[in-house]
């Protein structure tokens, strides 16, 4: 072998001795960026030959990326959408605004939108280093939001750890404030959370019990995994959602209203949402509005949020909150609350 093939296979030899895997997650890095890459630009940046890169990509694409090729003197290579969402990488100040961004889409009201910002919260934040949780607990910190019509908020955190507990059926153990004030300890299996207009409830068995439970996220302090498996349940009728929601209403008081609305039907319902109740169309400019809910406030604030007059026939205990209300504030339209 003469020296020329000798030192060609000795720089073969020393690039198939670099770090493999570190090598592509660096390409797959910067193929991230949105722009295309000239082979001989990526053999720069990586310190390796246009061979080398080649060969790397195609392993990626053997991965499941979708990474495009150009033949010619301006070709390259570009990450393209593809059919799946393949893992990403993340450098520090990415990962941290999608941890903060997360933490605020936990609380949207958009429908299963809230659902998958916490599962997708609890995987980011089971693999962020130390030094990136606390750049997102100072960022928390200084963060203060309005509060929200109708209830209270639930911390991030709280959802964060128990999602990650139902994910690895992990026991899970909490504090926990009842709606009379009183507090316990719990440990529970998790199932599932539930997430109901702007409250997440988490349905669980409680081993100390032996019951199943549904506990209100926002009334759960200081939740931590035990590190201990357990074998999952059958939950009873086998649907999580149809068992909270029984669970809601038989042991929830439910208030109903009667409402007369100065405004269009169709406009009620598409301002209530998801959820409008049962809306009458009494003429073009007015409806009947006859809603539940297990508390006054919200219903309060259901009505209030609609920014038109109305007379509210029934329960005469949502008039007397209504009035107190009106005592702090201007009453809209000047129109009197009255049964």
């Amino acid at each position: 072998m003469g020296l020329g093939q000798l030192l060609s296979a000795t720089a073969r030899n020393l690039e198939t001795m670099t770090d493999t895997p570190g090598r592509l997650l660096s390409l797959l890095s910067l193929l991230q960026t949105p722009r295309e890459w000239a082979g001989g630009e990526l053999a720069d940046r990586l310190g390796v030959s246009a061979r080398t890169v080649r060969r790397d990509v195609d392993r990626l694409r053997g991965l499941g990326y979708p990474i495009e090729g150009t033949t010619g003197p301006d070709g390259g290579y570009r990450l393209v959408a593809g059919a799946a969402m393949p893992p990403l990488l993340l450098d520090d100040e990415e990962a941290v605004a999608i941890a903060v961004g997360l933490r605020t889409a936990a609380g949207t009201a958009v429908t299963g939108l809230g659902e998958a910002a916490v599962r997708a919260l609890a995987k980011l934040e089971q693999v962020l280093p130390a030094r990136l949780r606390r750049r997102v607990g100072v960022l928390n910190a200084a963060t203060v939001a309005l509060p929200v019509p109708g209830g209270p908020t639930v911390d991030p955190d709280v959802l964060a750890v128990t999602a990650a507990a139902v994910a690895n059926t992990e026991l899970l153990r909490f504090a926990y404030v009842s709606a009379g004030g009183a507090g316990s300890r719990r440990r529970v299996e998790p199932y599932r959370l539930v997430a109901a207009g702007r409250r997440w409830y988490l349905l669980a068995h409680d081993t100390e019990r032996d019951d199943w439970r549904v506990f209100r996220a926002d009334r759960v302090r200081d939740p931590f995994p035990t590190g201990q498996r357990f074998a999952p349940r059958e939950v009873p009728g086998g649907d999580a959602v149809a068992f909270v929601t029984d669970r809601m209403y038989s042991l929830a008081p439910v208030h109903t209203a009667t409402v007369t609305l100065h405004a269009p039907a169709d406009e009620v319902r598409a301002a209530l949402g998801a959820d409008p109740g049962d809306v009458t169309p009494l003429d073009a400019r007015s409806c009947r509005l006859e809603a539940r809910a297990d508390t006054l406030p919200w219903l309060a604030s259901r009505l209030l949020m609609l920014g038109c007059e109305f007379t509210v026939h029934d329960p005469p205990e949502l008039v007397e909150h209504l009035r107190d209300l009106g005592a702090a504030r201007p009453a809209r339209g000047g129109r009197p609350l009255s049964r």
